[in-house]
């Protein structure tokens, strides 16, 4: 089996990509989501909830194979990357605006309104003090939540992407051994979820030592 490993690692790229597109995506998406949820009028907020609660509460799997299977019923026909990306990238703004949610609402308003009494526009009280405080409270569970995304990009292997799950599948075909095979996949999961979760460990410690410092 191990002479399959290099062709197995070819997958790494794939998985990296899905994970890192669809976290853009999902980051992006997951603003207006967030701000939309927290409006004092309810014609915005409860629509953003309402998304926020619908993409969470149904699995990705059922997402990916409604986008994939179902929307070439009505025309609409996505490739197998596409698909994955655009669908993990979806899911992804709800559970980052949650994330963006608790955020807001663990940021105290004394800042926010002393810079407006300083007569700071609220680009600027949006860019230099709501912006870099909530990067902070929120980092950690973003890397978390990136994590997370990184193993359910495996789910795109059910639509037909070469990535590392789906070309672990293919060598435990051929192979027949699937123990070793899965093993060696797992291993390469975990190399890659490290270095988030060491990078979310030092920025995290690093925005806490700059306002303790500020």
């Amino acid at each position: 089996m191990f002479q399959y490993t290099g062709y197995i690692l070819a997958g790494v790229g794939g998985t990296v990509a899905i994970t890192v597109a669809a976290f853009a995506i999902g980051a992006l998406l997951g603003v207006p989501l967030a701000v939309a949820s927290r409006s004092g009028h309810r014609l915005v907020r409860w629509p953003a909830i309402s998304v926020i609660e619908v993409l969470r509460s149904v699995p990705n799997l059922v997402w990916l194979f409604l986008v994939f299977f179902g929307l070439p019923e009505v025309g609409i026909r996505l490739g197998p990357w596409a698909t994955a990306i655009l669908t993990l990238g979806v899911t992804s703004s709800a559970y980052l605006a949650e994330i963006y949610r608790g955020g807001f609402s663990g940021l105290g308003q004394g800042q926010w309104l002393a810079s407006k009494a300083l007569g700071l526009t609220t680009w600027d009280r949006g860019r230099h003090v709501l912006a870099p405080q909530l990067a902070r409270v929120v980092s950690p569970t973003m890397a978390t939540y990136a994590i997370s995304l990184l193993k359910e990009s495996a789910l795109a292997s059910t639509i037909g992407v070469v990535e590392l799950t789906f070309r672990g599948g293919l060598v435990s075909q051929r192979t027949g051994d699937g123990l070793t095979t899965f093993v060696v996949v797992g291993v390469v999961y975990l190399l890659l979820s490290l270095p988030l979760a060491y990078t979310s460990r030092r920025v995290d410690s690093r925005l806490r030592a700059k306002f303790s410092v500020g």
